[in-house]
């Protein structure tokens, strides 16, 4: 296959996963929404994880969240877990790696705080941790995954919403997880500011 077609045929892959997606997980990314949403307005807070790529989807969606999306708002309370090196390498130099979120949600999760978890397999231990944790707080999950959610889904409890990629491919996964937080983040803007066109 020559490059041209190669790229033809990605773009293709992702364009299809992008539509199955809209219509197999809208629901969940509606729920998932809600949750935060009512997080928010309860004067609570966000922390979002993940590794590697899932880091990068954790702080994009922080990002969104504390400074704006597409229109001008107020700084909404949002925390990505993924950025401070110092507290993650001592965690990880005088525990586990496993531990690097759940240390954290312990200190800082309060009743009624979301933890926005991000993994394209499932299988991470310092998610799982995270989980555990946020159950430990009185925390809600909020678990954005792929594959057959693996032992993540499993660690999931009643009330917690799992939004699950259905795809196998750790890159179509991910980009349709970067659309899932465009989504949430405009379907909170819509609600707090009013539906834009």
């Amino acid at each position: 296959m020559d490059r041209l077609n190669r790229v033809k045929q990605i773009f293709d892959e992702s364009i299809a996963l992008k539509t199955e997606a809209a219509f197999a997980l809208g629901p969940k990314i509606v729920e998932a929404a809600d949750s935060i949403l009512k997080c928010l307005m309860e004067n609570n807070k966000v922390m979002s994880c993940g590794n590697g790529g899932s880091a990068a989807d954790a702080q994009h969606f922080s990002s969104e969240m504390l400074n704006r999306f597409e229109r001008e708002r107020p700084g909404l309370a949002a925390i990505a877990l993924t950025t401070d090196a110092s507290t993650i390498t001592s965690v990880a130099n005088d525990y586990q790696f496993a531990d690097i979120f759940s240390k954290q949600i312990r200190a800082l999760g309060r009743p009624g705080d979301v933890v926005l978890a991000f993994s394209t397999s499932g299988e991470s231990n310092n998610i799982v941790a995270a989980i555990d944790a946020a159950h430990d707080q009185d925390a809600r999950v909020i678990m954005v995954s792929g594959r057959d959610g693996g032992e993540a889904a499993r660690s999931l409890a009643e009330g917690d919403v799992e939004i699950r990629v259905p795809s196998s491919s750790t890159a179509r996964i991910q980009e349709v997880h970067l659309m899932i937080v465009h989504c949430i983040c405009d379907l909170i803007d819509d609600h707090l500011l009013g539906y834009s066109d």
